[in-house]
């Protein structure tokens, strides 16, 4: 028998990220044409903007060893974590985006003075009481698949480099997944027959 294989449905480009407040109105996840662009996000949900490289969603299940002590192998793992989280380093450095990396409220960001081009702002680090956890949403660019955590808390390091072009400055942030009141901490959807791939 020969054997032949089949052209990838690969995934490419960096796609878009959108952030919105706990339980925004989701899209309707209606395909046409085995595609989501016209299906709007709401519009609760609002951009991020460009990105440094992209972003990596990572779902990790972690296990532990059942042994015996008679047996050198372990006779079953047990998964005994889940962790699921969405990086990505924003290029658009502004105020509201390293509020919304610190988890601080839009309030956190006031007015000193002026406006337009004489407006001057300041930005106030949450304190614990503060804390926001937002929904984080994701397509990819050509609009086949989309992700979506209900509610997601950044954690991590932020470092504000300021280096020599041709590099830039970026806002770094890492949201994790939690599991809300009810339903499940993230869904990830696909457009058309080729999206599904066989189950």
């Amino acid at each position: 028998m020969s054997l032949t294989m089949a052209t990838p449905n690969i995934l490419s480009d960096p796609g878009f990220l959108f952030y919105a407040p706990l339980a925004s109105t989701l899209p309707t996840m209606a395909a046409a044409g085995s595609s989501y662009d016209a299906d709007a996000w709401p519009v609760a949900w609002l951009p991020w903007g460009a990105t440094d490289a992209g972003s990596d969603f990572n779902y990790e299940m972690k296990v532990e060893p059942i042994t015996v002590a008679e047996l050198f192998d372990p006779v079953k793992y047990a998964p005994t974590e889940v962790a699921t989280s969405i990086g990505f380093a924003l290029a658009d450095y502004t105020l509201g985006n390293l509020a919304r990396a610190m988890n601080a409220p839009a309030g956190n960001v006031t007015t000193v003075s002026g406006t337009g081009a004489t407006l001057s702002s300041k930005l106030s680090p949450p304190q614990p009481s503060q804390i926001v956890r937002r929904m984080i949403g994701w397509e990819s660019l050509d609009h086949t698949v989309r992700l979506i955590g209900y509610q997601c808390l950044a954690a991590g390091q932020i470092q504000a480099q300021a280096k020599r072009a041709p590099e830039k400055s970026t806002i770094a942030v890492t949201f994790n997944f939690e599991r809300p009141a009810s339903g499940d901490s993230f869904n990830i959807w696909a457009a058309g027959v080729a999206r599904l791939g066989t189950v």
